[in-house]
């Protein structure tokens, strides 16, 4: 599965550029208020969906939580959506985004980014009982794919000849053919995968080697050091005490791994 799809991103970009600077005041306010507020998904599992509870859960709320903890302060989660995420950091609706966040050139013009906290691959997934630990592996089993998306580019160039990649047309037919055991293998995006575990605990599948990685970055107001340096120190000792590993374990079924700065 791709990225979260942009919808208007090149407006909210434009948008978001041509705001004035705030004052770089945000850590500051946020100890005074003893309140941080952090944007994040709710229709995105596992990184951030509604529960049972109606209370929003997953890797990026655990994130959110996190940071509010470690500053000692309330966190006030908002639930934002791919094309508002940047327009809420420049307009001061949000100290921070957590929501499934790259960084790429366009982005870095209009808002700042902390050290990775998180994981955001394509991989390959499959039952306990099969052996599967690299493309080697995948030798004379048939796997599911979605047509033309990323983990189908990434698994043909490795993938043995003797292996039948089977192609469906949306993510949704790809997810069925594995859970009907159609095939024996499904290669697809953590967030789909994550899902689809979480819908289907009786498949027993789990993560068994990655395609691509491109990790998540938090999203901070553009210019504002003291509170980029702080999240980015709480990053740093939550990778050093294996608190990112545990919460990519919990939702995505792998550790972090070497996340980059």
């Amino acid at each position: 599965m791709h990225r979260r799809p942009l919808i208007a991103a090149a407006g909210a970009l434009l948008f978001a550029a041509a705001l004035p600077a705030a004052a770089q005041t945000a850590l500051d306010e946020v100890m005074a208020k003893k309140v941080i507020t952090i944007a994040i998904p709710t229709d995105f599992p596992p990184y951030g969906f509604v529960g049972t509870d109606l209370k929003p859960q997953g890797l990026d709320v655990d994130m959110a939580n996190y940071i509010g903890a470690k500053l000692g302060v309330k966190v006030e989660l908002v639930p934002v959506t791919s094309a508002n995420r940047i327009p809420y950091l420049q307009t001061r609706k949000a100290d921070l985004v957590i929501s499934t966040l790259g960084k790429n050139p366009e982005r870095e013009k209009v808002i700042d980014f902390s050290s990775a906290y998180s994981p955001f691959f394509q991989a390959v997934f499959a039952p306990k009982t099969a052996t599967i630990k690299g493309a080697a592996d995948l030798a004379n089993k048939t796997v599911g794919v979605t047509r033309g998306a990323m983990e189908d580019m990434e698994l043909s160039k490795i993938a043995p000849s003797s292996t039948d990649i089977k192609r469906f047309e949306d993510n949704n037919a790809t997810v069925a053919a594995f859970v009907s055991g159609q095939v024996q293998a499904i290669a697809t995006g953590a967030s789909v995968a994550g899902n689809m575990m979480a819908r289907n605990p009786n498949l027993g599948a789990e993560y068994k080697f990655v395609l691509k990685d491109s990790p998540n970055f938090i999203g901070i107001a553009k210019g504002e050091d003291k509170l980029r340096a702080k999240v980015n120190e709480i990053i740093a000792a939550a990778k050093a005490a294996g608190d990112l590993d545990n919460m990519a374990k919990r939702w995505l079924g792998r550790p972090a791994g070497d996340l980059p700065l």
